[in-house]
């Protein structure tokens, strides 16, 4: 699919930046208003509008790296290269790499920002970011043992009738890994069950909430999954066409998931007549041009369509009229591993990976205030305390004062949330929820406060600014902040009206969360009088 937006990543490749004679010329050859390249151009974080330097150093400044101290780095860095002119130092939003923080990028480059040696580094070759696959971290989560024997449940799949695999995750209860939580078999059943007509399959690839990574090691270890994922889903509901909507930052992880998308050509998973069948299927990468809104699913839809990331209005529903108006399938990467492993093993199986009374696994990113960081496979039931414990603890033997189990747009639990279990009816009768499943930890000591304003800029940031309330409320919130402590009494009630008419009136689920985390902080800290600083 050739795309407005695709052909504004070719030219910025080959030019650097998007000027305005490149941006005239290439109306001209694509036959466009001007207004539409201007209106992709200043609205997607990627495309860059003046010339760069040699190095642009993008530097995360969100709640895992803040936590790791990148505020402090970043000012002495900013000392370092005052007489550097090559290198642009760029504060961004989260970058994926929180247990990397903190964390920095050139290019497809990652860096920790506390390395001593760091601008020797980004002058070298140094620390290209891995992206040698290692299929031996997860054994829970490996179908097959070799490259050779992947695509083999395809392959038994097309040997049934369409509709078999629905029938089986209803059965295995799976539920979407993205967020929502949505079941997975009802979400299939509602593409399935439209008009005769192209269907399309989307994986949801751009995760990019503070603290959220997983998905970005699925993707590298575990690609073969995906895809074959995708490929059950498409037959389940009879679509020929498939793209992983991939986040920008995870560039180094694009060639893991292209390398395996070969594989699957090679041995006749996708294409026309797969295994001998009368099933075609072909899968192409889209390559986000940046922004987290567009992990919300009818955002991810503009932009296909060449438009600014901004949610659609619902109903319809995306599995109604989604892409092109075309019944479309969205579920995110971890939901599409997980449903090729059910259709190998089965229903039973996926039941008894679960801690007694609970089903299935799950995969979840840890960061924060805690020794290990990094991303686990556990049985649904593992309680948070032993998460916390399986990545060593808190760092430096501190002690725990919050955590947020479902990452930054999830509300603050304290230490006795250590011995809920990870699972989705729990965490939101606790008050929570387990969203994506990015759990962070923050240590006793840390400001609460600059936390939860930290994590509000992240969403004031990220805000398309479609919604009125969403687009003005969150900066209403931050604004009144500067000079007023928002414990008091009197804030703490305009807070929660602001918050109020965001959750009733947001178009997507980011106006609906966006000052929540910084409420549920606000309840464990004391008045502490007037409060002057910057939002």
């Amino acid at each position: 699919m050739t795309t407005l937006i695709a052909e504004l990543e070719k030219l910025q490749a080959r030019e650097g930046w998007l000027s305005n004679e490149a941006l005239r010329k290439l109306a001209e050859v694509q036959a466009v208003p001007l207004h539409r390249l201007e209106s992709l151009a200043s609205f997607y974080t990627h495309f860059r509008r003046s010339p760069p330097r040699r190095w642009q150093l993008n530097v995360c400044r969100d709640l895992s790296c803040q936590l790791a101290g990148a505020t402090e780095h970043l000012e002495r860095l900013r000392e370092r290269v005052e007489s550097t002119p090559d290198l642009e130092i760029c504060e961004v939003s989260c970058l994926g790499r929180c247990d990397g923080a903190p964390a920095a990028a050139e290019g497809e480059r990652v860096f920790r920002l506390d390395d001593p040696d760091l601008l020797e580094r980004i002058e070298s070759a140094d620390n290209v970011a891995s992206v040698e696959t290692r299929t031996d971290r997860w054994p829970e989560a490996r179908v097959y043992p070799s490259p050779e024997e992947w695509w083999g449940t395809l392959r038994r799949q097309l040997e049934q009738a369409p509709g078999a695999l629905q029938q089986t995750l209803e059965t295995a209860e799976l539920r979407g890994m993205g967020g929502g939580g949505f079941p997975t078999a009802r979400k299939w059943a509602l593409v399935a069950q439209q008009a005769a007509g192209p269907r399309t399959v989307i994986c949801n690839a751009d995760e990019s909430e503070p603290g959220a990574f997983k998905d970005r090691e699925i993707l590298r270890d575990l690609p073969h999954l995906v895809i074959e994922g995708m490929a059950l889903a498409a037959y389940e509901i009879g679509a020929q066409r498939g793209w992983i909507f991939l986040r920008n930052e995870y560039r180094a992880e694009r060639k893991c998931v292209a390398a395996a998308l070969e594989e699957a050509r090679a041995h006749g998973a996708l294409g026309t007549s797969i295994f001998g069948s009368d099933f075609n299927f072909e899968l192409e990468i889209f390559d986000s041009p940046g922004g987290y809104i567009l992990g919300e699913e009818t955002a991810l839809l503009e932009c296909m369509e060449d438009r600014r990331g901004e949610p659609r209005n619902k109903p319809p529903l995306p599995g109604e009229a989604g892409l092109h108006g075309q019944p479309t399938l969205i579920n995110n990467v971890e939901t599409f591993a997980h449903a090729t492993a059910i259709a190998a093993h089965g229903a039973d199986w996926w039941h008894g990976l679960g801690r007694e009374g609970f089903r299935g696994h799950k995969f979840v990113s840890v960061s924060g205030d805690v020794k290990n960081p990094g991303v686990s496979l556990v049985p649904f039931g593992t309680s948070l305390g032993e998460l916390l414990e399986r990545h060593g603890g808190m760092r430096d033997g501190q002690s725990l004062a919050v955590l947020a189990p479902g990452g930054a747009s999830s509300t603050f639990l304290g230490p006795e949330s250590l011995e809920l279990p990870i699972d989705f009816e729990a965490l939101a009768q606790a008050g929570s929820m387990l969203g994506a499943g990015s759990v962070v930890f923050i240590a006793e000591g840390r400001d609460l406060l600059e936390a939860g304003l930290n994590i509000t800029r992240f969403f004031r940031n990220e805000s398309c600014g479609k919604c009125v309330p969403c687009r003005a409320g969150i900066e209403k919130a931050l604004e009144h902040m500067k000079e007023h402590d928002p414990t008091a009494p009197e804030s703490r009630k305009l807070l929660e009206s602001i918050h109020a008419t965001l959750a009733r009136t947001s178009l997507c689920g980011l106006g609906h969360v966006a000052l929540a985390p910084l409420l549920s902080l606000l309840d464990r800290l004391p008045a502490k009088g007037p409060r002057p600083g910057s939002a």
